[in-house]
């Protein structure tokens, strides 16, 4: 990140809204309360805007992207499937220490200005003035309170700290230098630091020390806590704290926050309710706080009912639970209601990607797996061109599970290799990697005689990948392999995977699809457990070698080298170079299938939001979901708007 630009944003917020606070003579008033919270301004339950905001806060650059400036009021109406999908505001609020912009520059946000030397040091730089949404002061104080009394407790966190808090096992030194400065030091470079920071899922660094303290032992009386736990019926305090501890998904609101909305309503309920933060730290270029909406209600709704209920205009914005076939439905719900189906190219690696669990338990099956023939006889078996005719309208990108277009690390060569249909070929290959006897029904035999009945899992809600799956299963045994679907609950799926009985998983291809080479290549070497081609090698790497299998595979040695090489490089250059050779790796051995990139994502907005792009890219990373696009600067152009009562 660069020094000058992060310090220089922080001195032009300051001059800007010194200049929209201050009122001479013949100048435009100073800005107004958000209507919505007039009252309790008036009445002194809540201080007026000036001593809300932090001395420096941020000023949304909208006028340089061209977004117009809003209108205050108003509430979004959205859905989820379930009590934890309320994190999918967390991750559309998209406040983060540092983040990412429309054009993937990251960039400060909650911070004022990051210094870094050589990615071995780096000096936060907080707002001052900056405070929760209750109100409290935000300072280093709860930086400190994460670091030592949460993430090195082994009560509160047994795993220890973060993985990209730890270089090559070393803990960062952490050193609180006052009440808005604070440092983190490594005495090798960790360049994954803050673009981690920047993930869709956020990862806190810092607590409301003011709220938590309290239901911590350290600092809480004893007995208290344990009448609390029992209440609850948990067995420690550790177990109370950690239930309370819980900003992701949203189940605790008297919990504060830093984000845009923050959320009222107890659970359980059929419908949540946020609020805007009277607090937050961002302002428009005339100085009013964001954001413009007042509230966000989220119902919770059967995820097949998605669709119609959208149909029915029953939301104001959805982008999550619809799926590239919706979109002929939801076009003809727009006649009759006042929305619009926006359709954004998805970027993920592939829509639909197949992945061999190259640490399954079966030791005949892992040996099939793991010979790189048998890996290529599946991609060259697929007839793309049929899976993108019958399920994604010809729209999308036939070939690997790799970046897209749009990102500077795309290789035309890597998204073809081994991606075209050969099944003459795939036999061939089949024959060399030692399934060449079949049975009487004509199905290839495993070298110990058994019938090789290939079982794919996949999550029962992923409705178009489980119908590419039916359709790639017919390929499959055209050219001898006897395939069986099975559909399950997405935890179980997860909880088969990580235990080493799958075989293989059908799910969607590579999260970052638009990766830029500061962002860390975690998901292209064996890493993290969730990947379903080697749960086991990312249970020890994320484990420090205390849970599943060290890698074995000279390839997956390779990559783990690379992942390596990329943390050392000193340059953009070096690291655009790593992220080519493990992208290249990843199209020549196959380690995972990809079939068709680019699928559309529908996303409803009411006709009279503004500011959310007409088109852009949706995923989840790194865009975080809608998160980029500053769904706090979302606004309704109609001046029949109803305020919100608070």
């Amino acid at each position: 990140m660069s020094t000058g630009l992060a310090r220089l944003k922080g001195v032009a917020a300051a001059l800007v809204l010194a200049l929209c606070l201050a009122s001479p003579a013949g100048a435009d008033p100073a800005p107004a309360e958000p209507p919505f919270l007039a009252a309790k301004v008036a009445d002194g339950s809540l201080p007026p805007l000036a001593q809300r905001l932090p001395k420096t806060p941020l000023v949304a650059d909208m006028l340089i992207r061209q977004r117009s400036l809003g209108q205050y009021g108003g509430e979004i109406r959205t859905l989820a499937a379930k009590a934890r999908d309320l994190r999918y505001i967390n991750v559309i609020g998209y406040t983060r220490l540092v983040g990412y912009d429309e054009h993937l520059n990251l960039e400060p946000d909650i911070l004022q200005a990051v210094d870094s030397d050589g990615d071995k040091v780096f000096t936060f730089t907080l707002r001052e003035g900056h405070r929760w949404s209750d109100g409290a002061p935000f300072t280093t104080e709860d930086f400190r309170f994460y670091w030592e009394d949460v993430a090195l407790n082994p009560k509160l966190n047994p795993a220890g700290p973060p993985a990209f808090m730890l270089v090559d096992g070393e803990k960062p030194k952490v050193e609180v230098l006052d009440a808005t400065h604070i440092r983190y030091s490594w005495s090798k470079p960790n360049p994954a630091f803050l673009p981690s920071l920047a993930l869709p899922r956020p990862i806190w660094i810092y607590s409301p020390a003011h709220y938590l303290k309290r239901f911590h032992k350290k600092y809480g009386d004893a007995d208290k806590l344990a009448l609390m736990a029992a209440e609850r019926q948990m067995t420690s305090w550790a177990t109370l704290y950690n239930k309370l501890d819980d900003p992701y998904e949203n189940s605790n609101p008297d919990m504060p926050t830093l984000d845009p909305w923050h959320v009222v309503t107890r659970p359980p309920a059929q419908q949540y309710v946020f609020e805007r933060n009277p607090y937050y730290h961002r302002v428009d270029p005339k100085g009013r706080q964001l954001p413009y909406i007042d509230r966000v209600i989220v119902s919770i709704s059967s995820a097949g009912l998605f669709a119609a209920k959208a149909n029915a205009g029953e939301v104001d914005l959805l982008a999550w639970g619809l799926s590239t076939s919706d979109i002929p439905t939801l076009k003809e719900g727009e006649a009759s209601h006042d929305y619009r189906t926006l359709a954004w190219p998805i970027a993920r690696g592939s829509a639909f990607a197949l992945y061999p669990n190259l640490t399954t338990n079966d030791p005949v099956w892992r040996s099939v797996l793991r010979d790189v023939r048998f890996r290529r006889a599946l991609s060259l078996a697929i007839d793309r061109h049929t899976l993108n005719n019958s399920l994604w309208f010809r729209l999308g990108i036939e070939g690997n599970n790799t970046v897209m277009p749009e990102s500077a690390l795309y290789s035309e060569e890597d998204r073809k290799r081994w991606a075209v249909y050969d099944p003459a070929q795939a036999k061939r290959l089949l024959d060399e990697a030692g399934l060449s006897k079949r049975n009487p029904a004509g199905f290839r035999l495993l070298p110990d005689g058994r019938e090789a009945e290939l079982i794919v899992e996949v999550a029962g809600n992923a409705r178009d990948i489980a119908d590419a799956l039916e359709i790639t299963s017919e390929f499959w045994q055209d050219v001898g392999l006897k395939v069986v679907v099975k559909s399950e609950d997405s935890n179980d799926l997860a909880k088969r995977s990580y235990s080493g009985v799958t075989l293989m998983v059908a799910s969607e291809g590579l999260q970052n699809a638009i990766p830029t080479a500061l962002m860390p290549p975690r998901d292209l070497a064996p890493l993290l457990q969730e990947n379903y081609a080697w749960p086991k090698w990312g249970q020890y790497a994320e484990t420090g070698g205390m849970a599943g299998e060290k890698p074995d595979m000279p390839e997956a040695i390779q990559l783990m080298a690379l992942w390596e090489q990329w943390m050392d490089a000193t340059t953009l250059a070096d690291q655009a170079a790593v992220w080519r050779q493990m992208l290249t790796l990843h199209a020549d051995q196959q380690f995972s299938i990809g079939t068709v990139q680019g699928a559309l994502k529908p996303i409803i907005v009411t006709k009279t939001i503004r500011n959310i792009p007409k088109k852009a890219i949706f995923s989840w990373e790194p865009t975080a979901l809608l998160g980029v696009y500053r769904v706090d600067e979302f606004y309704y152009d109609n001046a029949k708007v109803t305020e919100a009562t608070p």
